[in-house]
């Protein structure tokens, strides 16, 4: 059942806006056939803390981002190389996606990818009112879970995934409760949409501005000085006049 050849792709982020949060680990599959054939991965190193409950969660630390993790627009343009022309799968993939368009539009380089959801095909092959994550889908199919909420591991598991979902539309149709027209709909790859709108550096004004405030009022707290945007930057200065006042 096509498609046999795609790459899946996971990313580990500060949080959940791809507007403000950062990328700290990226993992990709590429399957050929539908088996695993080359894979990307690496740490990334954001330039701001991550939360705690990040860390927890994921098992990354500050420590390691900074010590192995790359610059995130190496990264990024690592990780889009590596794709090429592939359609793209992921669990709830779009997800993933917002942060790959937020970095090519704050770049101006055309990003428009084809991709297939792990997450949409499941509630539309497995209806129930059970939870569809990774982690239950992993354990309904048996797909032994190594590392959970690291990138390249849960890539290379929603790969395995897709095949067992793909497996599960081929018994439907031999047991005649789906249709062949109905499973090509269900995996057929749709383009991915996100709107982005370009976020610019900030300005040496705003980072001057920033820098004597913090300075008068022993403001300790870390600032990714080298990924700052316009809009950061205004934030964090409104947050600071809230506090200590605009004296």
């Amino acid at each position: 059942m096509e498609p046999n050849d795609y790459t899946v792709i996971d990313l580990e982020m500060t949080g959940l806006s791809a507007k403000s949060d950062k990328v700290i680990e990226i993992g990709a599959a590429r399957f050929r056939n539908g088996v695993r054939a080359e894979t990307y991965a690496t740490l990334v190193n954001p330039h701001t803390p991550i939360p705690q409950k990040v860390t927890e969660l994921t098992g990354i630390t500050d420590n390691m981002v900074q010590k192995s993790g790359i610059r995130e627009d190496d990264a990024l343009a690592e990780l889009i190389d590596f794709i090429g022309d592939d359609v793209l799968a992921g669990h709830n993939v779009v997800f993933d996606y917002s942060f790959l368009k937020q970095w090519a539009v704050n770049k101006k380089r055309p990003l428009q990818m084809m991709a297939c959801d792990t997450l949409k095909i499941a509630r539309q092959v497995l209806p129930g009112t059970e939870s569809k994550t990774l982690e239950n889908l992993c354990t309904y199919y048996q797909i032994k879970r190594e590392h959970a909420h690291r990138a390249l591991d849960d890539s290379i598991e929603t790969g395995i995934l897709f095949e067992k979902l793909k497996e599960e539309i081929e018994k439907k149709i031999a047991d005649g409760t789906m249709t062949e027209d109905t499973a090509r709909s269900i995996l057929a790859p749709k383009a991915l949409q996100y709107k982005a709108k370009r976020q610019t550096p900030a300005t040496q004004h705003q980072i001057k501005q920033l820098m004597e405030f913090r300075q008068k009022h022993q403001i300790t707290e870390p600032v990714a000085w080298e990924v700052l945007t316009r809009n950061e930057a205004s934030r964090i200065m409104d947050r600071y006049y809230a506090q200590f006042g605009r004296s």
